[in-house]
This record gives structure tokens, sequence and C-alpha cells, in this order.
């Protein structure tokens, strides 16, 4: 026997929830090198990659972190001292351990862009002895932009590892029964609480470019599957689906959340609940743009009563179905 044997963990399997990201601070710098990263992302941007370096870093990266900032200081949690991103991703982690609660499973997170990254975090479980791992992409409905880009940094870590780990990606889930109960019953839980009766429930989803979907991208027609599955549970009031946060003067997928709002009030829809089910925490997506920006307006617009559902976040039905699809794979 060689004793010389370098000391060798193994035996383990590690799962690795992994969400899109965010600036560790609300300071210009970390705003500024957070959007360098995103906007950075061939998957995200589509491009000519030569003219749109010289955009990002003379235009973009100058004026954008400011904007954004005032966003992100809007919704920080500042007893925390992170996003909610951030939080609430964490505390989907630490529940997922306590379901899972084997000494042979290791469950982390890591962000798409940020910290903590993809590739410390596939290191550090496999320093830990993790010889398979098992991917969650938080993306309900998938897209290029969001799991597709998860799987590319993914492969990328193993390519520079002499022992790769056997490896699992969790597929998107915009249809798995868990899910459409987790939203179906946040929907019911809030509407229970209001003191008035929802003319329309928006179902908000992030955009992507029309040219994305015209080149074959599915998701437009995954968050379609989840709105129909969501309406069937509620007979009674009509939910109608639009897309968020576009960026650039070039078209995104249609109808926009923001124009809807302002059109709303004078179709005599003036009292709207808003879900946003392809968020799998709320962000500054869901918790500025939508719960400040798109009341404002919705309101100035003459709306009368507006609100938001959370997102699925730590809720229990949310890690039920986090539980399930990690669990097919282990």
């Amino acid at each position: 026997m060689n004793n010389s044997h370098p000391k060798i963990n193994f035996g383990k399997t590690g799962v690795l929830l992994v969400n899109l990201g965010t600036p560790d601070s609300t300071k210009w710098l970390d705003i500024r090198r957070y959007l360098k990263e995103f906007l950075s992302d061939k998957r995200v941007i589509e491009v000519n990659p030569f003219l749109w370096k010289i955009i990002l870093n003379l235009f973009i990266l100058n004026l954008r972190p400011s904007k954004t900032a005032k966003a992100y200081k809007e919704i920080w949690m500042k007893k925390e001292d992170m996003s909610p991103l951030r939080y609430f991703t964490i505390m989907q982690t630490k529940k997922l351990l306590d379901r899972i609660s084997s000494k042979d499973v290791i469950v982390d997170y890591a962000m798409r862009y940020g910290n903590p990254s993809i590739k410390s975090k596939i290191f550090k479980l496999h320093e830990a002895g993790c010889e398979k791992l098992i991917i969650l992409p938080l993306y309900p409905q998938y897209a290029a932009a969001t799991t597709a880009t998860v799987c590319d940094e993914v492969y990328r870590v193993l390519m520079k590892m002499r022992w790769q780990p056997s490896l699992q990606i969790i597929p998107h889930y915009e249809s798995e029964p868990l899910y459409i109960k987790a939203l179906s019953n946040s929907l019911k839980t809030k509407i229970s609480e209001l003191e008035w009766k929802p003319d329309l429930i928006l179902a908000s989803y992030h955009g992507i470019p029309q040219k994305y979907f015209d080149k074959g991208d599915p998701y437009h027609c995954y968050c379609h599957k989840t709105s129909r599955l969501l309406s069937e549970n509620f007979k009674t009031i009509e939910i109608r689906t639009t897309f968020q946060s576009r960026f650039g003067p070039e078209a995104w997928l249609k109808p926009y959340t923001d124009v809807t709002l302002e059109k709303l009030p004078k179709e005599g829809k003036k009292n709207i609940v808003v879900i946003c089910p392809g968020f799998s925490s709320d962000c500054v997506e869901t918790l500025e743009e939508i719960s400040i920006q798109g009341k404002e307006s919705f309101i100035r617009s003459g709306g009368r009563n507006f609100d938001v559902v959370p997102c699925l976040n730590d809720s229990e039905g949310h890690i039920d179905l986090l539980e399930q699809l990690t669990k097919k794979f282990l």
C-alpha cells in the first residue's frame, strides 16, 4: 500500500442552489462590478461583442450604477446588511438542508454573478468530498439567459478539474404541481387579507428581447404555461401575463408590465394584485420595480387599490418544492 497517496475526501453528494446574483453592497463600485459581470455575459447580451464592449465600458458602466444603487438602497435589508435575494437564497439553502438531513449530502448556494461564485462553491464542495453534484438553477421557466448561462459556468468550472464529480442539473419546473400549488396558496393568502376584491391578477415575468424568442428560446411559452395552470385555480378573476425589466431600445416580449399598469385604470381595472412567478426570491425587480415604481405608476394613472404577492422566498410550500426537485436526483 502506498502511504504517500494524497488525502482525498470522497463519498458525498453536493446540492448547489444557484440564483442570479446580487451586489455585495449598495456602494457605486460594488454595483458597477456586479453590472459589469452580468452585462458582459454573451448569453444575456447577444450583440456584436466588440461594439458592446465599447458601449458597456464607455457609457453604461459610468451612468447606470448610480441609478441601480438608488434602487438597491430602497430595498436593502439594513439589519442583515444584504439584499433580500441573498437573504432568501441563504434561508432556502438552510431550510432545504434541514429537510434532507443526511450526513452524506451537503447543501450550499452560489450566485451566477457576484459572490459567492459558482466556481468557488463547486471547488469547496469538491474538497469536502462531493463525488456527485446536483445543480438547481432557481429559475422556474427556462431561458438561455438564465438557466443556460448557469450550465455554461458549471461546465467551464468542470473543464478545469482533474477529478470531475458526476453532474445532474435539475431542469425547469414551470408546471410542477408543487410549484403551482405554492403560487396558488400565496395568491389566495394575499387575496384573503385584502379589504377589496381584485378586478385582475397581473402575472409579471422578467422579459427577454423579442429576437431571442424568434431564435427559438422557449421562455415565453413556459411563462404562459405557468399562468394558465395558475388561472385554473382562479376561475372568477382574470389572470393576465406581462413582461417587465426591459433594457435598451430594442423590442422585448410584450405586453410590457409598466405600459399595462398605466392602461389598466382606463379599462376599468382599478383594483389589481400583481404576482411575479418567475422570481424565486424577492429582489430589486419585485420590490422596487413593481411594489414601488409599478404601484406609483398605477395609482397616478387612476388606479385605486394595488398590492403585490411576495415571491415564494423561504415559505414552506417553496421548500416542499425544492425538496421534491432535489430528492428526484439524490
